[in-house]
């Protein structure tokens, strides 16, 4: 039996992680912002009586991230396993037209929160010799810039870097860092407020707007975010997992179809 911390877990992939881990019998504490508005993961715990604590936590909050770490270890005495899935899309917009605040909202969420709840879990797994961290990136970090998506795509391709550094620098000690990396699953991170209108007198509105569409109906045609919590628990559970791991047929494509571009360039550069 584990015990797991979960960032983001009102829906989508923290809530599919979460029932997946527990119903496996270990012991997760499954947090959100909006824990009032996390009816579905509620009544699938009340339902199952599954070993899940539902705690309330603003992972952009340094402290009450640091407070979580604390009082999850005295509860418990260890933490096997965090999991770092809270994440913001920001919407797309183009660099110059982008909104500072966003773009900052996006990288506090999806980058510093996850360097904090590292920072503070680590101690606790170097000192017992054992633990797993899961960061959540995206099939697109393994890919060129698209346009419109600079600011989320920076962010997670800053998480598989910190992953593979920590990974290396933590060679030896019984921790392991895993960067999970899905292609398009039907979650809400693009829903609603997620995903602001574009403004049509933009000079980039074109191609924003295409790129806007293909995302939003990629998203709502995805597949079962479970998918991607089974990827988890299957990293977690393999001492040789790599690094990262991309996880969705489409994201398998998008990534083999570049490395085949990337091959057939060499190629061509090499002729004499």
């Amino acid at each position: 039996m584990a015990v797991v911390l979960i960032t983001g877990c009102r829906s989508g992939i923290g809530l599919q992680t979460a029932l997946a881990f527990a119903r496996r019998g270990d012991r997760v504490y499954a947090t959100s912002r909006d824990v009032v508005r996390a009816d579905q993961l509620r009544q699938s715990v009340e339902r199952e009586s599954l070993p899940v604590k539902i705690q309330a936590l603003d992972v952009t909050d340094g402290d009450a991230a640091r407070r979580m770490i604390g009082n999850v270890v005295a509860r418990e005495g260890r933490i096997d396993v965090l999991v770092n899935n809270a994440g913001i899309a920001g919407g797309v917009s183009a660099i110059e037209e982008v909104d500072e605040d966003v773009a900052r909202a996006v990288w506090e969420t999806n980058f510093w929160a996850p360097f904090r709840l590292i920072r503070a879990v680590l101690p606790h797994m170097r000192g017992q010799g054992s633990g797993v961290i899961v960061n959540l990136s995206t099939y697109g970090a393994r890919l060129p810039g698209r346009p419109g998506l600079a600011i989320y795509g920076a962010s997670k391709q800053a998480i598989g870097r910190l992953s593979e550094s920590l990974q290396a620098e933590l060679h030896g000690t019984g921790v392991r860092v895993v960067a999970i990396e899905p292609g398009m699953f039907s979650t809400e991170i693009y829903s609603g407020d997620k995903h602001p209108p574009i403004d049509p007198d933009s000079p980039y509105a074109p191609i924003i707007s295409a790129v806007d569409t293909r995302i939003a109906k990629g998203i709502a045609n995805g597949a079962n975010p479970a998918v991607v919590a089974s990827a988890i628990l299957a990293a977690v559970d393999d001492p040789a997992s790599p690094t990262r791991v991309l996880v969705g047929d489409d994201a398998v494509a998008a990534f083999d179809a570049h490395l085949r571009t990337l091959l057939a360039a060499w190629h061509a550069e090499s002729r004499p």
